[in-house]
């Protein structure tokens, strides 16, 4: 599938590559919208995925630069070129990337072990792993939570889908009228 990034033209492909490599650091990944109808929304992702895959694989088993353009052999040679830059250029930031990652997987302890009253009423928990967007950057946020907190939340939540898809359906309706 990654021989899709041949439909960017080949100027455009360090800019798109560099966002890619944003996303996998866990700032703001490129977006859909930006590059018009290149793709369709299957092509486009599986695209992101492919990428950010060889990013991850080149960085996390040290591959060396020779093995990473033979596995890209399907590419014009432009497009693999520009992705063995990229990947040189942000090789470091890529691999603190993934450290930061394994660490947090690494260091994560439930709380609900740490709590005897909590322990001993073996309630079970549930871990609530959110990435959130603010302001362009993607945070991780997680969240510890009973059977009761979780209904709440997904009451809430549907209840703010269900506001959302009025708002939008009134949107709609004003634009027909507006016509």
């Amino acid at each position: 599938m990654i021989k899709s990034i041949e439909k960017l033209p080949a100027a455009e492909c360090p800019k798109f590559l560099h966002r890619v490599v944003d996303g996998v650091c866990g700032r703001s990944p490129p977006k859909m919208a930006d590059y018009g109808t290149r793709w369709s929304l299957t092509e486009w992702m599986e695209l992101l995925d492919a990428l950010s895959a060889i990013f991850r694989l080149a960085v996390g088993k040290n591959i060396p630069d020779k093995e990473v353009k033979e596995s890209l052999a399907e590419l014009d040679s432009s497009y693999s070129d520009a992705i063995l830059s990229c990947l040189k250029a942000r090789h470091e930031e890529i691999r603190q990337s993934l450290v930061e990652r394994t660490n947090i997987k690494v260091c994560h302890h439930p709380l609900a072990l740490s709590s005897d009253k909590i322990s001993t009423l073996q309630t079970p928990l549930l871990n609530l792993s959110l990435d959130i967007r603010e302001g362009g950057a993607v945070r991780p946020v997680s969240i510890e939570m009973n059977r009761e907190e979780l209904q709440s939340l997904v009451s809430s939540l549907e209840g703010a889908n269900k506001v959302w898809c009025t708002v939008m359906e009134s949107g709609r309706e004003s634009n027909t009228m507006n016509k």
